[in-house]
């Protein structure tokens, strides 16, 4: 089989994780609501995983130049950036005449879209120079997305989409990792310098996700036993993270 031909199909593949989050819709109302702040919580620790244990050692390990200070500029302004975004989703939230979905919800759907654009590229590459590599780094980002996917879907419906919607929204989001790796394959040579600007960017969008918006949700609970499990989910998340960067093989 081409090199092409493993990408399609392995990013086919990893796209459909999205749909981890069908389980819930098996499940009551009420189940639903009382884990959804649990999904916020392991979210906001898969994303704080994935930003400073994957995406930013992969941006530096990439950086040819030994100042890594235009990595971590890049880092700030995708946080400025997203700061700026949600400021105006809120403007916007809060001056139309129906108040369905809060602005996180939105602002993952835009970082976790550019994030699999990333996983794409990284595939891509990957089976570009010999087809076990692309195995195993395809099966990395794959443990890499299921936590995070079933995260992103919880926020997903916590921010107020139903869960039906927010499975189809996951999934459209999930699947410009095909996208990134159909372009990658053609456009090998340009995409591995833009990459380097991709990678700190799409952290910098991590890290605000999680620090404005996700972590204040799961601050919020009155109860101690709660607030103690919620925290506890969210080192689960980190954990996993660390877990895929040690023994998975692969840096992503």
């Amino acid at each position: 089989m081409s090199p092409l031909g493993w990408i399609v199909i392995t990013t086919v593949g990893v796209s459909l994780t999205a749909w981890v989050g069908v389980l819930t819709l098996f499940l009551r109302d009420e189940l639903t609501d009382k884990i959804l702040l649990g999904l916020v919580a392991f979210a906001a620790g898969s994303l704080i995983g994935g930003a400073f244990l994957h995406l930013l050692p992969r941006a530096v390990a990439e950086t040819e130049s030994a100042d890594t200070l235009p990595l971590f500029l890049t880092v700030i302004g995708g946080f400025c950036l997203f700061y700026v975004l949600e400021q105006f989703l809120r403007w916007h939230h809060h001056h139309a005449t129906t108040h369905e979905h809060e602005p996180v919800s939105y602002l993952v759907l835009v970082s976790d879209t550019l994030h699999n654009f990333i996983d794409g590229l990284v595939i891509a590459g990957a089976f570009l120079v010999s087809v076990p590599l692309g195995l195993v780094t395809t099966l990395a980002i794959a443990f890499h997305e299921v936590p995070q996917e079933i995260g992103d879907f919880g926020v997903l419906v916590y921010g107020g989409f139903d869960r039906r919607r927010a499975l189809v929204l996951n999934y459209l989001t999930q699947s410009t990792v095909i996208l990134g790796g159909v372009v990658g394959f053609y456009l090998d040579n340009v995409f591995a310098d833009l990459s380097t600007f991709l990678l700190p960017f799409a952290a910098g969008n991590f890290i605000y996700i999680a620090s404005s918006d996700l972590i204040p949700e799961i601050k919020r609970e009155d109860d101690t036993l709660r607030s103690v499990l919620y925290f506890l989910v969210f080192l689960v998340g980190i954990v996993l993270m660390l877990g895929i960067r040690l023994f998975g093989g692969v840096t992503g």
